[in-house]
C-alpha cells in the first residue's frame, strides 16, 4: 500500500519556508525524485537527502533558503550544473535548476541548457525517480507523474523514462544504478531495460573506478546482496568489475569427483553474513574469502580437487584488486585482507577437539578481529544438510566459549610481551642483537602454548632460563 498522504510532510517547517521563498523569488519549485519515491513506499532512510528542482536558479533560490532555515550551512554551489547544496538538521538539500541535457559518447558529464520541470523529469533514470509534489501555492500539494512511475512503484518495476538503450548509453552509471535500486528495493528491471543494459555493459568503462565503488557498496549493503551480484552478472557487467569473483564459476568434474561452485557458494556466504553484521568491511571480506580458489585450483588422483594455499593467495588478490578499483588502500584494505587469510583456521579448531593452544594462538594471530573472524566462518557454513549445518553451528559455539575463557585468563588478544627488549639488554648487559628477538620469542612461544602464564614474572624466569642457553651471562642486581 503506497503512502499517498503528504499533508504531514508538507505542514513541516521546511516545506513551508520553501513555499514562502518560491514566493518572495517569484521562482517555481518541486520536491522530486528519491524523497517523494520514499514516501509513497513508506521507507525510512538513514540518510536523508532531499532534491528540489527550480524553474530558474538553483544557486539563487539555496543561497535565499540558506538565510531563512535556522543553523543551515553555507550553500556548496556547482556552477557548472546550475545546483547548490545546503545542510540542515543532519539533512542534504539540493536545489538544481530545472535542464535539458545532452551526452558526448566519451564521457558521462552532459551539456545543459535550462528547461522546464518535464525536461527535467525526462534525463531522470527511472519513472519512480521522476515523480515531484508542487511547492508552489497555487498548485501547492500537486503531484506529477508524467510517466506513470506510480504504477510502477506498485508492481515493483524500474523503467526508464526515455528509451532505454538512449538512457544507459548517455550514462552508464545508471546501469548501475539500475542494479542498485532493484536489490535495495526488491524490484524487477523490466526486459527492455535488461537488454540495453547487456547491450551497453562495456559503456561501463568511461565510469570512474570510485563511483562504480560507491554503487556497489549500495548494493553490498542490502539485505540479500545477491541478488544484486548475480544481476550483475546476468547484464555482463560483473565480468568488468570484479572479474576475481566470476573465475569461481563453474564445477569441474574428474574421474567422478567434483568441487563445489564456489560462485555461488560466494554470494550464500555473503547473503548469510548479512543477518550478523552491517560492517561493509566483513561484508567485503565475505565476497573476497574464496577468491583465492580459482588460481590454486588442482586435481590429483590421490585427493580428489584441491585449493592449498588459497587463503594466502586470495588474501594478495584483495590488495590487487582494491588498488584497481580504487579503492581505500588503509586499515580497511588490511582488515579484509587478514580476514581473508584466516577465513579458514577458526574452521580447522571448529572440526578439531579444541585445545587451549590452539585458541590461543587463533586469538592471537586475529587480534582484535577475533569476533569478525568467527562470524565470517560461521556465515562460510552452507551445508544442505541439517545435521552438519548444525553440528557445524555447535562446534563454532564451542569455540566462542572456549575464546572467553582463555582470553579473561591469558589475555591474549591485544598481546603486549611481558618482557620488553629493553629489560633484556639490561639484563644481560646487551647491545641491539639477535639473541634479544629470540628470548622474546621463546617467551612468546611458551606464553602461547600454556607452558608458562601471560605475566611479567614467570616470563621474567624463562628469560633468565633461555639467556643461559645461548650463553649469556645475567647481571644479578
Amino acid at each position: 500500500m503506497l503512502n499517498t498522504d503528504f499533508n504531514e510532510i508538507l505542514n513541516s517547517q521546511l516545506f513551508k519556508t520553501v513555499a514562502e521563498t518560491s514566493v518572495d523569488l517569484g521562482i517555481e519549485i518541486y520536491v522530486v525524485g528519491g524523497f517523494v519515491r520514499d514516501h509513497l513506499l513508506n521507507r525510512k532512510r538513514k540518510n536523508t537527502d532531499i532534491d528540489f528542482v527550480v524553474i530558474g536558479s538553483g544557486i539563487v533560490f539555496a543561497k535565499e533558503i540558506q538565510k531563512k532555515l535556522p543553523n543551515a550551512s553555507k550553500a556548496q554551489v556547482f556552477k557548472t550544473y546550475g545546483t547548490a547544496m545546503i545542510k540542515w538538521e543532519g539533512i542534504s538539500l539540493e536545489f538544481v535548476g530545472a535542464r535539458k541535457e545532452s551526452y558526448a559518447p566519451e564521457s558521462r558529464n552532459p551539456e545543459v541548457i535550462a528547461g522546464s520541470l518535464k525536461d527535467d523529469q525526462k534525463r531522470r533514470d527511472f519513472t519512480i525517480n521522476a515523480l515531484a509534489v508542487s511547492l508552489n501555492p497555487t498548485t501547492y500539494g500537486e503531484f506529477l507523474d508524467p510517466f506513470d512511475g506510480i504504477t510502477d512503484l506498485k508492481k515493483g518495476i524500474l523503467r526508464t523514462p526515455l528509451e532505454p538503450e538512449i538512457t544507459y548509453s548517455d550514462d552508464p552509471l545508471r546501469m548501475l544504478r539500475a542494479i542498485r535500486f532493484a536489490s535495495q528495493l526488491g524490484f524487477i528491471i523490466e526486459k527492455e531495460s535488461l537488454d540495453a543494459i547487456k547491450k551497453n555493459a562495456d559503456r561501463i568503462s568511461i565510469i570512474t573506478k570510485e563511483r562504480c565503488v560507491e554503487e556497489i557498496n549500495k548494493i553490498m549493503m542490502c539485505d540479500q546482496p545477491s541478488f544484486g551480484f548475480l544481476l550483475l552478472d546476468e547484464v555482463n557487467l560483473l565480468p568488468l568489475l570484479l572479474p576475481e569473483l566470476v573465475d569461481l564459476k563453474g564445477i569441474e568434474e574428474v574421474e567422478g569427483q567434483k568441487h563445489k561452485d564456489n560462485f555461488y557458494h560466494t554470494f550464500e556466504v555473503v547473503d548469510n553474513i548479512c543477518e550478523a553484521t552491517e560492517d561493509l568491511w566483513l561484508r567485503w571480506a565475505a565476497l573476497l574469502h574464496d577468491i583465492g580458489k580459482a588460481p590454486t585450483k588442482r586435481f590429483s588422483k590421490k585427493v580428489g580437487w584441491t585449493f592449498h594455499g588459497h587463503e594466502f593467495v586470495g588474501s594478495k588478490m584483495v590488495y590487487k584488486l582494491f588498488k584497481r578499483m580504487k579503492m581505500p588502500l588503509n586499515e580497511k584494505m588490511k582488515f579484509v585482507q587478514k580476514m581473508v587469510l584466516m577465513s579458514s583456521r577458526p574452521i580447522v579448531i571448529a572440526e578439531d577437539l579444541v585445545t587451549d593452544s590452539a585458541v590461543r594462538r587463533l586469538i592471537f594471530d586475529a587480534g582484535e578481529n577475533i569476533n569478525h573472524l568467527i562470524t565470517l566462518c560461521e556465515a562460510d557454513i552452507t551445508t544442505k544438510n541439517p545435521k552438519r549445518f548444525e553440528r557445524y553451528h555447535n562446534n563454532f559455539k564451542i569455540v566462542r566459549k572456549k575464546i572467553e575463557e582463555v582470553e579473561e585468563r591469558d589475555h591474549i588478544r591485544s598481546f603486549q610481551p611481558p618482557v620488553s627488549g629493553e629489560l633484556i639488554m639490561e639484563s644481560f648487559g646487551l647491545g641491539p642483537c639477535k639473541a634479544i628477538g629470540q628470548i622474546k620469542e621463546t617467551i612468546k612461544e611458551a606464553i602461547l602454548e600454556g607452558l608458562i602464564p601471560n605475566e611479567p614474572k614467570a616470563a621474567f624466569e624463562l628469560m633468565k632460563e633461555e639467556g643461559r642457553k645461548l650463553g649469556l651471562n645475567f647481571i644479578e642486581k
